[in-house]
């Protein structure tokens, strides 16, 4: 194995970025004060970032910018100016969730690496080689995702892996959660997240009584210190402990514990852990009980801090202050050997030679002013060796000096600390160059104004053709989403009595398969019948793809091509999602005749995140037919995007609004795998007794929590006309909820709505 893995430890701080460093991290991810997922870190200002970069390249050590939250339409001006003095001083790469940010990044600095967020949901290879294709290095793949996964990720991507080692997990994959945002505005997406995940819940399984109070969505913390040959010899490429919010002495103990034995393995030392370190670990900011993630599991209750989700502390002050004294209150050096020349009639010259670990021996000269006879005071060699040696903040201290000196020469003090300064910012930047690490780039080049998008009309791309277009836009557009076979029954007696059909009916992934695949036909026969009343129907994918689950996307799109008359399409709602389309697409479709089929038309969900003039522009690039406005912009900024858009855009009206998608499950934590049996909707139930659905998908082992109310935007419809196609989305209502609704809605909203306590999400506040 040519290269070792890489320790990357987080900073939320200075002093944690320090400890970091001197703890051993090869690499250290940190934010600065905007765009970043730890909104409620201290974080750093400009000149700290810059400093940092400086001094971890120094020690041959990288940094990565965090700009990985979902970045709105008027943020976009500032993201040049917040990037360009940490690019010019060196950055080694942007981790990002917008794929606006993404290709905003390309465009302006190109040369910069852009590492994929876990915040991107990426679960298998289908995503992450086509963010290879745009531009993506590196990709830090949902945290869900099994050892075996990971490794068929890397090998058929072509990408870098940066995957978690340690520290806190989510309940959520990273990306998807809504939780905090729809309950307290304080969205995940933003870097907030108020962590609903954390709070006791009491839980109702199908036919059971409620629990008492539990934790049930509170993983313990994740510790991989045992599993560490596993995890190098799967082929990762950079370790990443988790924990910016943490204190840094968090930083500097994990960081460290994770340096030896990583350097263990490579010297092919005894891989057992100690049980010293092991409880050190354990003392740093865990909760109670450890895990290993889901590398060897797929969920379960032991992944569950059940009964206190709370962290157990250090409970040692003397690990606490081992750490601090060992790597926090100290700053390691680099010796240093100067040579002084001071010849009359001739510029000074300095050398300095040093031999720091990574580099071998360096060498640098530099010339200052010419030595000048004195006329009163002669400068001396303690002058010269006090002015010279004073190495002040910088990584080096002085070991030795020799001074060559011309008597009754003059030499000013001034001169004398420029040369010291040109001498040692010669001697970094020689030292970084030998770290083969970027020092100090060029001013990047800015146009005069930032394009977010304000000169691209995107073209309208329909499957309607203009006279149904015509048609539709002298009537309500309605476009509707099922799940169940109960709402398909009442969305087809609905349509039985209408003179104008809904447009576009989306049909849930295993809906689909069940009717077609598993030869449920009086779902299929639903199904044909609503396309003979003129729905333009399209498969609703599952917004998590596992590799597992191969066979069941295979079977959906022979469904698609079998059926291609029936079908116009699909509605994707991750990146994951629009690969496995494309590299389906390469391969062509086939009809039930083994001819050629159409090309699906394709749709994307409010998942797939559109906060901002150039997200719509690269997914625009990607052949999108239409997309639905995001849950957690305000009506203000959705309309912004809209002002130079002509491709179709959906906006949910009516449906509960998914919180949280999960790998782990509600049932299995609390009793015990139920695939395929029965009920599937279990209940959350919260402190102030609000009641949150959970439904578990065993075609594809999903959990989705969804909100506790229906969105509902009947009052504001009117502010949206000729504007948006409006949507309707059916989850857990039941057949006759599901037909009330449908009538109230379709009918013209008129009045207060049939299906009573609702909210209207983040329409008029916004998400921060």
């Amino acid at each position: 194995m040519n290269r070792k893995v890489e320790l990357l430890a987080p900073a939320g701080c200075p002093e944690g970025f320090y400890g970091a460093i001197h703890a051993g991290a090869d690499a250290v991810y940190l934010g600065g004060r905007n765009f970043g997922a730890r909104a409620y870190a201290d974080n750093f200002t400009t000149q700290e970032l810059v400093d940092c970069i400086r001094y971890a390249h120094l020690w041959g050590r990288k940094v990565y910018l965090t700009v990985n939250t979902l970045v709105k339409e008027t943020e976009f001006p500032e993201l040049f100016s917040y990037l360009q003095p940490v690019y010019e001083a060196g950055l080694d790469a942007v981790i990002v969730q917008d794929i606006g940010v993404m290709s905003f990044i390309q465009r302006y600095f190109s040369d910069l690496e852009i590492h994929v967020s876990t915040q991107m949901s990426i679960t298998g290879k289908y995503g992450a080689k086509r963010l290879r294709e745009m531009g993506a290095v590196r990709i830090v793949p949902a945290r869900e995702i099994s050892l075996a996964e990971l490794k068929e990720l890397k090998a058929e991507s072509g990408l870098e892996v940066e995957a978690f080692i340690h520290g806190a997990m989510c309940y959520c994959y990273s990306g998807q959660c809504l939780f905090s945002s729809m309950l307290g505005g304080r969205s995940g997406n933003r870097g907030r997240c108020a962590q609903p995940c954390r709070l006791p819940y009491k839980v109702k399984l199908p036919g059971q009584s409620p629990t008492t109070d539990c934790y049930p969505l509170s993983l313990k913390d994740m510790c991989t210190i045992e599993y560490l040959p596993d995890l190098i010899e799967a082929g990762i490429d950079s370790f990443k402990i988790e924990g910016r919010m943490k204190k840094p002495e968090y930083t500097a103990g994990v960081t460290a514990i994770y340096r030896e034995y990583i350097d263990r393995y490579y010297a092919g030392e005894n891989r057992r852990v100690d049980w010293e370190d092991l409880q050190a670990l354990g003392r740093l900011y865990l909760r109670s009980g450890r895990q290993s993630g889901y590398y060897f599991m797929r969920n379960g209750r032991q992944m569950v801090t059940l009964e206190n989700p709370s962290y157990n502390g250090t409970g040692s002050e003397a690990l606490l202050e081992d750490i601090r004294e060992s790597f926090l209150r100290q700053r390691p050096r680099i010796k240093l050997s100067m040579k002084a020349e001071f010849r009359a009639g001739n510029p000074a010259r300095l050398t300095l030679e040093c031999t720091p670990p990574l580099t071998g021996e360096l060498r640098v000269s530099v010339l200052g002013e010419t030595v000048m006879p004195a006329q009163k005071q002669p400068v001396t060699e303690d002058n010269i060796r006090r002015q010279l040696g004073r190495l002040g903040d910088t990584v080096f201290c002085l070991e030795k000096m020799q001074v060559a000196l011309d008597a009754g020469v003059f030499y000013p003090l001034k001169a004398l600390n420029d040369l010291r300064r040109q001498a040692v910012e010669a001697l970094e930047e020689a030292l970084i160059a030998a770290n083969h690490l970027p020092g100090s780039r060029g001013v990047c080049p800015r146009e005069e104004s930032i394009d977010s998008g304000q000169d691209h009309v995107i073209r309208k791309r329909k499957h309607v053709t203009d006279a149904e277009e015509d048609s539709c836009c002298s009537a309500e557009c309605f476009h509707i989403s099922l799940r169940t076979e109960e709402q398909l029954k009442a969305l087809l007696d609905q349509v039985s009595g209408m003179a104008e059909p809904p447009e576009q009916v989306y049909l849930d992934a295993a809906l689909v398969e069940r009717a077609f695949a598993g030869r449920k036909e009086t779902a299929a026969e639903q199904i044909r019948q609503l396309g003979r009343r003129g729905c333009h129907l399209a498969i609703a994918l599952p917004p998590v793809m596992r590799s597992r689950d191969a066979d069941f996307f295979d079977i959906l799109w022979r469904i698609y091509g079998k059926h291609s008359g029936l079908f116009f399409g699909f509605l994707v709602r991750s990146m994951d999602n629009l690969g496995f389309l494309r590299e389906k697409l390469r391969e062509g479709v086939l009809d039930e005749y083994g001819k050629e089929a159409a090309p699906p038309a394709v749709y994307a969900d409010a998942s797939l995140y559109v906060w901002n003039l150039e997200s719509l522009k690269t997914f625009d690039r990607e052949g999108l037919n239409g997309f639905c406005l995001p849950f957690e912009l305000n009506a203000r900024d959705q309309k912004r995007l809209l002002e130079h858009n002509d491709l179709p855009c959906e906006k949910v009206v009516y449906g509960r609004i998914p919180l949280m998608v999960t790998a782990n499950c509600i049932t299995k934590t609390m009793d015990d795998c139920q695939q395929k049996r029965g009920e599937t909707v279990s209940i959350l139930i919260d402190r102030y007794k609000k009641r949150f659905p959970v439904v578990r998908e065993c075609s594809y082992c999903m959990n989705t929590i969804y909100n506790s109310v229906p969105l509902s935007l009947h009052n504001e419809m009117e502010n949206w006309r000729d504007q948006v196609d409006f949507r309707l989305d059916f989850t857990v209502e039941d057949e006759r909820e599901t037909a009330v609704a449908l009538q109230y809605f379709m009918s013209g909203a008129k009045g207060e709505p049939p299906f009573g306590e609702y909210t209207t999400g983040h329409e008029k506040r916004g998400a921060e």
